[in-house]
């Protein structure tokens, strides 16, 4: 991370020094500074500035006017706070409004250091899916004489959304493999449910691989916090499928992917998030992929519990058909037999290296 820049604002204390000092020694490079600067010191290209970090206390009406100058000359600038656990709740404003990205504990290097780590790699990772994207429109645009270089592209690109949504998984171990099985579930519903485009079923898969790409934006100290979490980080996690969605529309992902990756936790009968819709207001491919996560959390392991077997999943869901889920998403399900969902489950996760490989890769600097 050498190579990005991070601002330090606030007044020269000792806590302010001893942090410095701690990411200084990790290779990242640091200003300081006692205010906030200028939003012109920042709407330069390339950006000089990679990331702010600046105390809460500073978030006063004028701080906080600022930081509105600033997003809205760069967008793309995140802002790390530091905040004590009493002070979190004044911030949530702040976080729905987008003007703020990661509240972390001024007393916690390391939950700052995962906090300065996940904005980075949003950054980076939004960088790259752009490049791929801007690529590949350009070459699209050029299918007639260059066809195989634009099938080589859509290969890489596809790979990069399947790497992205690994590199999530790495992130929260619980969820190992989730979205690669989840995807296969929900292209196999949504031909049960007679579609047969293949553009809208790739769709669907996309979507389905990236529905928790928002989580990109939840820092760690959060997402794998052991103990139970506090309302203001409830807050947090509810806000991952509109971030998701954020991320997708800057890079103008295909609709059935957005609708799965910003209505993914609404539920049939309107108790969901984040909007709270129900029954058709949910875009059918969300409404399929609510049955697949489902399915697949049920017959997956998870530290506080052992998998259960797919007769398990099954009573479960007919008994949420109308609630959480669409009874014409159910009655699909239940036009495979059981044997059937466990084959596609053991085909996609068959070729995937064992979680201890990607733990270790996931724990290694």
């Amino acid at each position: 991370m050498n190579e990005h820049r991070i601002l330090i604002v606030g007044e020269d204390t000792s806590q302010r020094r001893d942090l410095i000092d701690f990411l200084s020694n990790l290779d990242l490079v640091i200003e300081r500074s006692g205010n906030l600067p200028s939003p012109q010191v920042f709407a330069v290209s390339p950006p000089r500035i990679s990331l702010i970090v600046m105390p809460a206390s500073d978030l006063e009406e004028q701080g906080a006017s600022v930081l509105r100058e600033i997003k809205a000359s760069v967008p793309s600038l995140p802002i790390v706070i530091l905040s004590r656990s009493s002070e979190s709740r004044s911030l949530v404003s702040f976080l729905q409004e987008g003007l703020i990205d990661f509240v972390a504990s001024p007393d916690h290097h390391t939950s700052i250091l995962s906090a300065v780590k996940g904005c980075l790699a949003g950054k980076r990772m939004a960088a790259e899916i752009a490049g791929f994207q801007k690529a590949l429109a350009k070459l699209k645009q050029e299918r007639s004489k260059h066809i195989r270089k634009t099938l080589e592209l859509e290969e890489i690109y596809d790979t990069t959304l399947e790497n992205l949504m690994t590199a999530l998984d790495l992130r929260d171990i619980e969820t190992f493999g989730h979205s690669q099985t989840v995807a296969k579930y929900s292209q196999v519903l949504a031909e049960l449910l007679g579609i047969t485009d293949r553009k809208v079923l790739d769709n669907i898969r996309k979507g389905a691989l990236l529905h928790d790409v928002g989580k990109i934006a939840i820092p760690d100290s959060i997402l794998k916090k052991p103990g139970e979490l506090s309302a203001p980080e409830w807050e947090k996690i509810r806000l991952h499928p509109a971030l998701g969605y954020g991320l997708v529309k800057e890079i103008k992902l295909v609709e059935e992917a957005g609708n799965i990756i910003l209505c993914h936790h609404e539920k049939y009968d309107g108790s969901g998030y984040p909007a709270g819709l129900a029954k058709a207001e949910i875009p059918l491919e969300a409404r399929g992929f609510a049955l697949a996560a489902a399915l697949d959390a049920i017959t997956s392991h998870r530290p506080y519990r052992k998998e259960r077997v797919f007769a398990s999943a099954r009573s479960e869901i007919r008994e949420h058909s109308g609630t959480q889920f669409d009874p014409r998403i159910v009655d699909a399900f239940f036009k495979l037999p059981l044997e059937r969902w466990e084959k596609i489950r053991f085909e996609t996760t068959r070729l995937l290296p064992s979680i201890m490989e990607y733990h270790a890769l996931s724990t290694k600097d």
